[in-house]
């Protein structure tokens, strides 16, 4: 028998890593769930539209033509013209990457800071756990879409402000999920062992107890996602997130209130562009937990 053909037998009777059993069992439990399939295959088409899709739209979405404005939808216009005569179809597939944006970007500020605070205030306990959870709830004591106006409100109404009031009221979400995990993990005798051997906290944490909080981020993060784009887009609504003419989805449902009887396909895209894109992150996000969740059956 050659060395390679050793080599070979010897490789395929290699079991397979902890890893990759982990992966196959997870993508198998997912795969049985059908509409969080749909929803992981409509989040990847969004994502390849915001990427790809502005270089192909057939009109530039902030070009304005008032002797068509308000036109039905057609084969010119598929989904009809809005009141300065600009092409809905295009102007929602370049609000695709703004809502992605939004909903990514704030989700990333406010995990990042509630993962932080979440692990530090369960590993360390005692007071700097009092403090750090008394603020969470504090922020918890308000709406999310409230707490976001009142932050925008102050700092002034634009994209970037959006971002920043959305991943601020994230926050204490994340940070009492992180919590409870590290309150679980900590208690561990691998924990104590390692204690033991002289390693550090930070080690620790970063280690061997942040990798052991992650499925349930996981899941948070999907589902926070869904929940920023509509709280993002019911700024630009009222006025407070995105500014014309920036082609947001809320911004866009928000000129089309006016026309709901007249011209009704103005209001109806972006808002039906909005429901299916949260609604892609929330089954998504459900087959995930069940996908993610140690008590469920293989």
């Amino acid at each position: 028998m050659s060395e390679q053909t050793m080599k070979n037998a010897e490789t395929s009777s290699r079991p397979p890593s902890p890893t990759a059993q982990r992966w196959k069992s997870f993508y198998k439990k997912l795969r049985k769930n059908k509409a969080a399939m749909v929803g992981g295959i409509l989040i990847i088409f969004f994502i390849l539209v915001a990427v790809i899709g502005p270089s192909f739209t057939p009109y530039e979405p902030n070009v304005q033509n008032h002797v068509n404005k308000l036109a039905s939808p057609s084969s010119e216009h598929w989904f009809g013209t809005d009141h300065h005569g600009r092409d809905i179809f295009s102007r929602i597939i370049h609000g695709m990457s703004i809502t992605l944006y939004v909903g990514f970007f704030s989700v990333l500020i406010g995990a990042t800071i509630g993962v932080f605070l979440g692990i530090i205030s369960g590993y360390y306990g005692r007071m700097v756990d009092t403090v750090i959870m008394r603020v969470m709830d504090i922020l918890l004591a308000f709406p999310g879409i409230l707490l976001a106006l009142a932050i925008v409100s102050v700092l002034g109404g634009s994209l970037n402000n959006v971002i920043i009031a959305v991943g601020i009221f994230s926050i204490p979400v994340f940070a009492r999920i992180v919590r409870g995990s590290t309150l679980a993990v900590r208690k561990l005798e691998y924990i104590d062992a390692m204690r033991a051997l002289g390693a550090s906290d930070a080690r620790i944490i970063f280690k061997h107890i942040l990798p052991n909080v992650t499925s349930p981020l996981i899941v948070q993060g999907t589902l926070s996602i869904a929940t920023s784009i509509l709280t993002a887009s019911g700024l630009s609504f009222l006025g407070m997130g995105a500014q014309p003419p920036t082609p947001e989805w809320g911004a866009m449902l928000s000129g089309g209130r006016n026309y709901m009887w007249d011209a009704p396909h103005v209001a109806f895209f972006p808002g039906i562009a909005i429901v299916i894109v949260v609604l892609a992150f929330n089954i998504f996000g459900d087959g995930l937990r069940d996908a993610l969740d140690p008590k469920m059956k293989n």
